[in-house]
């Protein structure tokens, strides 16, 4: 691994880096060391019995509906939250159920009808983590329960959906929750780039690549419910959602115009969804995102195509930041973010303004490469208010990530902060930042995304409200689809 890559990547080098000397890294390394001594010593000094006494008067008691595959990450993550208390599971699959009561721990009660754990008063909300057809449904039975709900994405699964769900909430459950599963508007990293965006750090922004790759992705197997159009919205929904909600936050609006091609080329095992699909979206102002999303190769062009499967990039006239939310797990494929600085930004030109004279002979110069630059968290950015020590602490990271040899990282599992959001909201009646309104922009996008690719042709979000035309899946229906 060269420097260069192990700066993007975090990963650990041998030896010297930079012409730093192993006294130097010695030095830095330890106070490094201290600063997480000193923050365990912090969180430990309240006595054990005062701090569970504290979380059991702040636990939001929840059941979880859907023990599959996400259920039991999310219960995984939910067993270090302190401030909500799972008391009830549900499957309708009898392995599901086991494995979700081991993922937790205690002793919730077990259900098979969803039904019966709304009906459960001892349940205050509840997550839903089943295929995404099953959504609407539950959501809107656990809000006439009287539940508060964090539900997956996506959030609805048709058109019709939509629009029974902006009849539904807020306006008939105005007191209750709801959080929708897009846990990068949890993300540090995230939200730094946005704030970023904000302050006009990487000039306008006009572009955003993004992908979800896997080889050989989903295959078939029983119970797989993704891989058909009556029960899931394919790639589009299960991977993409995540993407499109991040470029209508980076941009700060939503689509116009959707247009792909979607094909089924390698995955011939029964499956009728497409293993294979670009998409291009057309925001307001020119902006533009491309999304890929392949069943054939994990390559990721980005980091120096030293991580695999999905990530970001935010491209600006002032610069552009790779960015990924990593593989949910803090090590080995933690979220990351590297900023890379315009060598040469064009200057500003206000409409109808003067336009800039060029000479005959080559009107255009090559730029170099930006560095990358590791972009700082909260806890890496000196306020001036700090003690010494803790200057010198942060000081010392600073100096490692621009040796390269180690990147921030986010402190916390983004899922697991969104999951505790939702419990505090639940207890103040804050509002998601996954709200509800982020939920339908988002399932709206793969709906509109999903007949682009069926009738082969640019879909208006104007259209939302027009019917829905049937699913084409043959080349001959695609074709008379896109010519009525």
């Amino acid at each position: 691994m060269s420097r260069k890559e192990g700066a993007r990547t975090g990963g650990r080098k041998e030896g010297r880096s930079d012409g730093m000397t192993r006294r130097e890294a010695v030095k830095a390394a330890g106070a490094v060391g201290v600063a997480v001594s000193v923050a365990k010593t912090v969180k430990a000094e309240a006595p054990a019995f005062i701090k569970k006494v504290h979380a059991a008067n702040n636990q939001v008691n929840y059941g979880i509906i859907g023990t599959g595959g996400r259920g039991q990450y999310l219960l995984g993550l939910l067993k270090s939250v302190d401030n909500g208390k799972c008391v009830a599971i549900c499957d309708v699959d009898d392995e599901n159920l086991n494995k979700g009561l081991l993922a937790i721990g205690g002793s919730p009660k077990k259900y098979k009808d969803y039904r019966q754990l709304l009906a459960d008063s001892s349940v205050e909300s509840v997550l839903i983590a089943t295929p995404v057809y099953l959504h609407y449904p539950m959501l809107e039975d656990a809000l006439k329960a009287g539940k508060h709900v964090f539900c997956e994405k996506s959030l609805v699964f048709t058109e019709e959906e939509v629009n029974k769900v902006k009849a539904l909430y807020p306006a008939q459950h105005p007191k209750q929750v709801l959080q929708v599963g897009l846990q990068r508007r949890y993300s540090e990293y995230y939200t730094a780039v946005k704030q970023m965006i904000e302050k006009g750090m990487l000039g306008d922004v006009q572009f955003i690549y993004a992908q979800w790759h896997r080889n050989p992705g989903w295959v078939m197997k029983p119970n797989q419910w993704r891989l058909f159009r009556k029960t899931s919205g394919g790639l589009a929904a299960e991977l993409g959602s995540h993407h499109f909600d991040v470029a209508d936050w980076m941009f700060g609006s939503t689509p116009e115009m959707v247009m792909g091609l979607g094909g089924l080329d390698t995955m011939h095992d029964g499956r009728d969804i497409y293993d294979n699909i670009q998409l291009i979206f057309k925001y307001p102002k020119g902006k533009k995102m491309i999304w890929s999303g392949s069943s054939s190769t994990s390559h990721l062009p980005l980091f120096g195509g030293s991580r695999s499967e999905q990530g970001e990039m935010i491209c600006g006239t002032g610069g552009t930041v790779h960015i990924t939310i990593g593989s949910g797990k803090m090590d080995p494929d933690p979220p990351l973010a590297i900023w890379y600085r315009e060598p040469s930004p064009p200057p500003k030109v206000t409409p109808g303004g003067k336009p800039e004279k060029f000479q005959a002979g080559a009107s255009f110069s090559l730029a170099s490469g930006g560095k990358a630059l590791p972009i700082l968290l909260s806890g890496d950015q000196r306020t001036g208010s700090e003690s010494f020590l803790e200057k010198e602490l942060k000081f010392a990271r600073q100096w490692l990530y621009a040796k390269g040899v180690m990147v921030p990282n986010e402190a916390r599992n983004p899922v697991t902060v969104s999951l505790e959001s939702f419990f505090n909201d639940c207890k103040t009646g804050g509002k998601p930042k996954a709200n509800v309104e982020v939920g339908l922009d988002d399932s709206i996008s793969v709906i509109l995304a999903n007949r682009a690719m069926d009738e082969e042709r640019r879909v208006k979000y104007a259209e939302l409200h027009h019917p829905a035309a049937t699913p084409a899946t043959t080349p001959a229906a695609k074709k008379k689809a896109a010519t009525t």
